[in-house]
C-alpha cells in the first residue's frame, strides 16, 4: 500500500484545494498571487494582469486575450479563487498515456522500467525536488526489483487512477 503522502500526490484526496498543497507551495502561490495584484485590493482583475505584464515588457496581448484569462474563473479572482483553479490544474493529471511517454524518453530499449539511481537522481535535482523522505515513500510504494529496476508504467497507474484496494 502506498504512503498517505504518495497517494495524496497521486490521487489529490477531496476537493479542498487547502488539503492538496503543502504549506510551502500555498506560500509560493501567496507570492504568486501578490505579484498579480498589483492593485493590492485582493482580487486580480484583467487591469492586473495588464499591469503586470506590461511590467515585465509584455504589452502585446489583445483585451480579448485577458478577457480570456480572467473568465477561466468561476468568479472573483481572490487568493482562494485562485488556488482552486491552480488545485484543478493540479488534481488532474496528464492522461496515463502522456505520463508514460514521458518516461518512455528514459527508456530507449522500451523495456517498460528505468533504473532507480536514475531516476533518483532526477527526482532529487530537478524541478519540485522530492526531499529524502518523500524518496524513502516512492521505494517502499514502488521498491525497484532486484536488478535495481523501477516499473514506471506501474507509477503512472496509481499516479492516474490511485491504488487499488488490498482485497482481505
Amino acid at each position: 500500500m502506498a504512503p498517505k503522502k504518495a497517494k495524496r500526490r497521486a490521487g489529490g484526496e477531496g476537493s479542498n484545494v487547502f488539503s492538496m498543497l503543502d504549506q510551502n507551495k500555498i506560500q509560493e502561490y501567496k507570492e504568486c498571487f501578490t505579484i498579480l495584484d498589483q492593485n493590492k485590493d485582493g482580487i486580480i482583475s484583467k487591469d492586473d494582469i495588464k499591469d503586470c505584464m506590461a511590467g515585465i515588457g509584455n504589452v502585446s496581448l489583445k483585451d480579448s486575450e485577458y478577457d480570456s484569462m480572467i473568465k477561466e474563473a468561476p468568479g472573483p479572482i481572490n487568493f482562494t479563487c485562485f488556488l482552486q483553479m491552480f488545485g484543478a490544474k493540479i488534481k488532474g493529471s496528464d492522461p496515463e498515456d502522456v505520463i508514460v511517454s514521458a518516461f518512455k524518453v528514459m527508456d530507449p530499449e522500451g523495456t517498460g522500467a528505468i533504473k532507480k539511481d536514475f531516476l533518483e537522481e532526477l527526482l532529487l535535482t530537478t524541478c519540485d525536488r522530492f526531499s529524502e523522505a518523500e524518496m524513502a515513500d516512492m521505494w517502499a510504494a514502488f521498491p525497484p526489483d532486484v536488478a535495481g529496476n523501477v516499473d514506471y508504467k506501474n507509477i503512472c497507474y496509481v499516479i492516474c487512477h490511485g491504488e487499488e484496494e488490498e482485497k482481505e
